[in-house]
């Protein structure tokens, strides 16, 4: 064996240990845990997504019309669909309303979640831009929920079931980036935030504090 053979080897060997090291077990870190999570809270967003676009329609054709997620003065969809904030992407002087955007995400992610569970073998750009689209639809429905609730005064049910289901979806997307497509490389830091558990803890909190600052909010005009 030459000499470039064995560094070659040598690398090989290492890489090899480092990534057993780093490795996640556990089913909980599965690609069937990690990517269920994924494609359940896509589904969920899909779902409401067809929902909001079926809403924004009606709301077009009758106008004056009360829609089902109606309850308050507070809590109203047709509050926020008629808002700029619902339509604030335009191509041609022609507006989108938010959902089809929505619709159109959503089904892509239900898709990447399939292949997943299917353990196919991806590229790792593929799963670079998997995690990238989910943070991009995170931080969407974040900005259409604080502009919700400090600029346009109202909340819209399927909004807030659209951005928790963001949410989930955007931990599970993040858990399997690291425990199954094992990226970045080498990232024993995260490696050990997941074996330990503490991504439950950060994701518990996480979603009882927008839960909590709603309450707070809103809590008194949602109820009423």
């Amino acid at each position: 064996m030459s000499h470039n053979d064995t560094e070659a080897a040598t690398t090989t060997s290492t890489i090899a240990a480092n990534t057993d090291s780093t490795a996640l077990r556990g089913f909980r870190h599965s690609a069937t845990w990690t990517y269920l999570i994924a494609l359940i809270a896509s589904v969920v967003a899909l779902f409401v997504s067809f929902m909001l676009a079926a809403e924004t329609l009606q709301l077009a054709r009758h106008p004056d019309a009360k829609l089902g997620c109606d309850v308050n003065a507070l809590v109203s969809c047709s509050t926020v669909a008629q808002s700029w904030q619902a339509e604030f992407i335009k191509f041609a002087g022609l507006s989108f309303p938010n959902a089809f955007f929505g619709i159109a995400a959503e089904s892509v992610f239900v898709t990447i979640a399939v292949i997943g569970l299917a353990r196919v073998v991806v590229p790792r750009w593929f799963a670079l831009c998997t995690w990238l689209g989910s943070l991009a639809a995170i931080l969407y429905a974040y900005w259409l929920f604080t502009q919700s609730m400090f600029v346009i005064n109202a909340l819209c049910p399927y909004c807030l079931v659209l951005m928790f289901s963001s949410t989930i979806q955007f931990m599970a997307f993040s858990h399997a980036t690291v425990s199954v497509q094992h990226m970045p490389r080498n990232a024993r830091g995260l490696s050990k935030y997941y074996r330990l558990n503490f991504d439950l803890m950060v994701d518990v909190v996480w979603v009882l504090a927008i839960i909590t600052l709603i309450l707070v909010v809103d809590g008194p005009a949602i109820f009423a």
